[in-house]
């Protein structure tokens, strides 16, 4: 199912609502697996942070957690939780999310979980800059379920 960008994002202002519909991009992007495409939308000093995994991961990681052999992300629904901009340069997003993926050889797995973001506007464009969170323990597939993050 494709993400409704306009879930309750009522109240925010254009600038938040611009970095909420960047993020839905995001994972839309992730559902491709263009790993040029994955690593454009990533700073290249990015880090990142699965806390279910025992150290932070950076852009390559993050990439290919999204991509090759990973889980295949067929469904989603995101929902922003909180969107903060500070000085117009940095961005802030909390939103909870659930996503139906698809292991290598395996059945399609419900997974849910949140995720906060970090990105930096650059050029006038959103970068991520880094990502934590985790998929809920009770539902995790073997594998990745987040743009820009080591477990879409």
């Amino acid at each position: 199912m494709a993400p409704d960008p306009a879930l309750p994002v009522t109240g925010f202002t254009p600038e938040q609502r611009e970095l909420w519909q960047h993020v839905v991009g995001l994972w839309a992007v992730s559902q491709g697996r263009n790993e040029a495409l994955i690593r454009a939308t990533l700073h290249p000093d990015y880090v990142g942070w699965d806390i279910s995994a025992p150290l932070p991961h950076d852009r390559e990681a993050a990439v290919r957690s999204v991509s090759g052999d990973s889980p295949d992300l067929r469904e989603y629904e995101l929902h922003p939780l909180s969107v903060r901009i500070y000085d117009g340069k940095v961005g802030v997003v909390h939103y909870a999310w659930r996503a139906t993926v698809v292991p290598l050889g395996a059945a399609p797995v419900e997974v849910t979980g949140n995720w906060s973001e970090v990105y930096l506007r650059q050029d006038g464009a959103w970068t991520m800059v880094s990502v934590s969170g985790r998929p809920d323990p009770s539902a995790a597939p073997a594998g990745p379920t987040d743009p820009g993050s080591s477990p879409p």
